[in-house]
């Protein structure tokens, strides 16, 4: 299944986004910045534009969902939102509807970063250098460092009645697991979706964040090797290509048993799983 810009992109096609960009971005300093309008899903701060003009993008981050370019004035907040892309393109690339922001990179290439977001549900904003944006705050941990493993998720998860998959999705508790991934790892680890998330193991939460470490890292590999020219004009970001066992195979064959697979609304998102291989 190939991922479409149909829903939120998720935490693997924003680490691709973020790997194909820093090689065309970091080190670069940034002549000017264009904004076509002055704002996306909120207004762009009047630092985008005046400050980040002269300053040396240090690194290109992801924290969660969002994006960061590192200056020392600060850092450009980015969020790609249902349908924004980012892309370095030569400044003499047409510009076509919904190109709402240019940040123009200074040297003989003359390339721009360029922001498209036809829904405008995308943002850029700013956070001052020392500090955390709002929308940063209260994040739990990267799925993929050394912090988020099984004795975490046991431990966060005591005394919760909550559905364990919408206990993985909290982006309080880890960032970054969507629906995708949350169901994918759900199924590889056993566990039931309906299950409270206090009546898990700690067994079966140490199972658990191995599959969701596993499933991301596989998602972010299979998109490194679809994406390929983060400068050409005329397509978007390769995302990654992902066989999925369990997400949107509602009714179809159990991959491991071959019974109709489950289908419900949990947390008002689309939930799929075997009730015979999950528990």
């Amino acid at each position: 299944m190939a991922a479409t810009l149909s829903r939120m992109p998720e935490l693997p096609e924003v680490e691709t986004t973020r790997r194909g960009l820093a090689p065309h971005v970091e080190g670069k300093t940034i002549a000017s910045v264009l904004l076509r309008r002055p704002d996306l899903r909120w207004p762009i701060p009047p630092e985008v534009p005046t400050l980040l003009p002269g300053q040396r993008v240090d690194a290109v981050r992801r924290r969660a969902k969002y994006l960061l370019l590192d200056t020392a004035a600060g850092s450009a907040v980015l969020h790609l939102g249902m349908s924004g892309s980012l892309r370095v393109l030569p400044a003499s690339t047409p510009v076509e509807a919904h190109d709402h922001v240019d940040i123009v990179l200074a040297g003989k290439t003359g390339r721009v970063l360029r922001f498209n977001d036809p829904r405008r549900f995308g943002c850029l904003l700013w956070q001052a250098p020392g500090e955390t944006h709002p929308l940063l705050q209260g994040l739990g941990p990267e799925p993929l460092s050394d912090v988020f493993d099984g004795d975490y998720l046991f431990g966060r998860s005591r005394g919760r009645k909550a559905p364990v998959k919408t206990f993985l999705m909290d982006q309080g508790i880890v960032v970054g697991v969507g629906n995708i991934y949350a169901a994918e790892a759900l199924f590889a680890a056993s566990i039931s979706p309906l299950r409270e998330a206090g009546r898990v193991s700690r067994d079966r939460y140490h199972a658990l964040a191995d599959a969701v470490k596993k499933i991301l890292a596989y998602a972010i590999e299979r998109g490194g090797t679809t994406l390929r020219d983060f400068i050409s004009p005329d397509g978007l970001p390769g995302y990654f290509e992902l066989e999925l066992a369990a997400y949107g195979r509602g009714g179809q064959p159990c991959p491991r048993c071959g019974r109709p697979m489950k289908e419900a609304s949990i947390g008002q998102r689309t939930t799929v799983w075997c009730n015979r291989c999950q528990r």
